[in-house]
């Protein structure tokens, strides 16, 4: 991935809900000026939600989502139902599309319901208005016609007016940064690194440091005390990959703040308070306890993979109990949460805040203690008081 692009997870997420044939996928063609969608009278072509990043004027980078018919029926229809119900956990901004022809339906209204109780802003547009006399409401309603391109540009006007609580910027590390100030992070390249590059996260940061007029300096574990002593200016933070804390720790001087990268990216599109609250459950495993092992993304394995080498060997390492791991990965969160005694997320590098935002509350309602990789790594290595610096207000749970 080049540093110019804008990951998806940071993108603003539109999702395009509907009854079949509402001319959903029309109206998605038609705002994006692109066939990203298939259209076709026949009920139901929309079979799998359908992501694609690109750029949307006004609103720049975003995610567009098109669903399945939230009317689709059957078995087979009904898991179709489902999916478009859990794109509801990755969108910022809804777009529900109605036939003008028949107006809202008890679906629309169920989903609607349901936009509203998860406070998502939302857009519903009558589509079809060539076929029939409607009219908006409210200043959230639109009259469109796919076909004829009929208030199309105000269509996209009005997504991007509900964006504008988006404007908020959230920063990884850059409002802890003064510009000049020096950065080192601490990149371990191993055989579970990615050949040719970094990892999103390591990405995001250095973009977020030299954005800030900051500078940063990237290096190995093996390298780090050699690129401390020969820097003219003591660093204002030292930011690790996780699974090097333990060793980073021992070279970092005490007096130089000290994170990771995982911890950051609690912070930046999470819960990091939920985060430390919940790593203290390490701590009261008991054998045949089961632990999930969650992350945001499908990726080839490594032979000392992190999430399901590294941490379940240091767990069973600290806590010095017969304890069970299951993992989760990918785009689906595990539903029957009760049966865990805790949770370890990834960082969600790839997931947006409000999907991570959604899974950290999942495991809140259900009492469920959740923390993610760097937390849990730096607690059990009896280093998270101090990689908690850059929080103080947070580092108290300690």
């Amino acid at each position: 991935m080049s540093l110019n692009n804008t990951p998806s997870a940071d993108r603003i997420h539109i999702s395009f809900f509907g009854r079949r044939n509402a001319g959903k996928s029309s109206v998605v063609n038609a705002v994006t000026g692109q066939q990203l969608a298939i259209v076709s009278d026949v009920l139901g072509t929309t079979t799998d939600p359908v992501l694609k990043a690109m750029e949307l004027l006004p609103l720049g980078p975003v995610v567009i989502i098109d669903t399945p018919g939230i009317d689709d029926e059957g078995e087979l229809g009904a898991l179709r139902v489902k999916k478009s119900y859990q794109m509801l956990n990755k969108t910022d901004i809804a777009v529900l599309v109605a036939d003008a022809t028949i107006g809202m339906t008890k679906e629309d209204e169920a989903l609607l319901e349901r936009i509203r109780q998860k406070g998502i802003p939302c857009v519903i547009v009558y589509n079809k208005s060539d076929l029939a006399e409607v009219k908006a409401v409210s200043e959230n309603e639109i009259c469109v016609s796919a076909k004829t391109g009929e208030n199309i540009y105000q269509l996209k006007e009005l997504i991007a007016a509900q964006a504008k609580n988006s404007d908020n910027k959230k920063h990884i590390v850059s409002d802890m940064l003064e510009p000049g100030d020096i950065v080192v992070l601490v990149v371990p390249i191993d055989s579970s690194a990615p050949k040719g590059r970094l990892i999103l996260p390591q990405q995001q940061t250095v973009r977020d440091i030299i954005d800030h007029h900051s500078v940063c300096v990237v290096t190995q574990p093996s390298e780090l005390a050699m690129t401390l002593s020969s820097l003219a200016k003591k660093p204002r933070l030292v930011i690790t990959d996780s699974q090097a804390f333990a060793q980073v720790s021992r070279i970092v001087p005490e007096d130089i703040t000290l994170t990771s990268f995982s911890i950051l990216f609690a912070n930046y599109k999470g819960n990091l308070r939920l985060a430390v609250s919940g790593v203290r459950a390490l701590s009261t495993l008991e054998d045949g306890d089961t632990v999930l092992m969650a992350e945001g993304c499908t990726h080839h394995r490594q032979c000392d993979d992190i999430g399901t080498v590294k941490i379940p060997r240091l767990i069973k390492s600290f806590t010095g109990r017969d304890i069970s791991f299951v993992w989760n990965s990918g785009t689906e969160f595990a539903e029957d949460l009760k049966k865990y005694k805790l949770i370890i997320h990834c960082g969600g590098c790839m997931l947006n805040e409000r999907e991570m935002k959604f899974r950290l509350k999942c495991a809140e309602d259900e009492g469920v203690p959740i923390t993610n990789y760097g937390t849990a790594i730096a607690y059990m290595n009896g280093i998270l008081k101090r990689s908690l610096e850059p929080f103080p207000d947070i580092q108290g749970l300690i």
